[in-house]
C-alpha cells in the first residue's frame, strides 16, 4: 500500500507540475471517509459478505480547463484488512478517472461534479510470498470493471488550500465476491489548489 500511496502522491505532483498554461486550476488531496454497501443484492452469490466498513484513505488529483470543464482521477483504498467471511484477510482498492464539471459557486466555494470509470481491485492476502521477474507479492487480485459518480463542495479555507466533503457512489460490474454491485463513499478531503498565474 506504501508503495501504491507514494506512486499515486509522485504522479499527482508531476501533474500539477506540467499543467497547461490555458488550465485554469489544478488541484491535489488527501481524503479520509468510509464506504458503505447495501445490505442485499440478488445479482450476487457471496452470502452475507460486505466490503465497506472501516477507514478508507484517498488521494485524488483535477485538472480544470475553459468553461469550468476538466478531469480527475482519485484512489480510495481500506486502510487496514479486513476477514473475508471470518478467515481470509483482503483489502478492497477503488481507481477512477473522471469528467469534472467545477463550476464556482463564490469566491471561496466551487461545485465539484465527477463521472467516469475504473476498476476495483480487491487484494486477497495469502501468508505465502510470490515472487516473479519484476516483484513479490503476498496476494491475489480480484478485478472488476466500475462505474462512478461523486460530488463535492471545495471550500477554501486558508490561500489555496481547501477542505473538500464528498460523496461518491459506485457500481462495480460482477462484484461477485460480495454481497452488493454497489456502493457509497463518504469523504472529507483536504487538499491545495494551484492556480496558475
Amino acid at each position: 500500500m506504501k508503495k501504491l500511496t507514494l506512486v499515486v502522491a509522485f504522479c499527482a505532483l508531476l501533474a500539477l507540475e506540467i499543467v497547461p498554461a490555458h488550465a485554469q486550476e489544478a488541484d491535489v488531496g488527501i481524503g479520509f471517509g468510509t464506504l458503505t454497501v447495501p445490505s442485499s443484492s440478488s445479482s450476487t452469490n457471496s452470502g452475507t459478505q460486505q466490503m465497506g466498513g472501516g477507514l478508507y484513505p484517498s488521494v485524488s488529483a483535477n485538472i480544470i480547463f475553459k468553461h469550468r470543464i476538466g478531469f480527475g482521477g482519485e484512489v480510495a483504498w481500506r486502510s487496514s484488512q479486513n476477514l473475508y467471511f471470518g478467515f481470509q484477510p483482503f483489502r478492497p482498492i477503488l481507481f477512477d478517472f473522471n469528467g469534472v464539471w467545477a463550476p464556482n459557486l463564490g469566491k471561496r466555494t466551487t461545485l465539484e461534479a465527477m463521472g467516469g470509470i475504473g476498476a476495483e481491485s480487491v487484494r486477497f492476502y495469502t501468508g505465502t510470498l510470490s515472487c516473479s521477474f519484476v516483484s513479490c507479492t503476498d496476494y491475489v487480485s480480484s478485478n472488476h470493471f466500475l462505474t462512478h459518480v461523486g460530488a463535492g463542495i471545495r471550500y477554501r479555507v486558508w490561500h489555496n488550500f481547501f477542505i473538500r466533503p464528498e460523496a461518491h457512489y459506485y457500481y462495480v460490474n460482477n462484484n461477485n465476491e460480495f454481497n452488493s454491485n454497489q456502493a457509497a463513499r463518504f469523504n472529507i478531503t483536504l487538499g491545495y489548489a494551484l492556480v496558475p498565474e
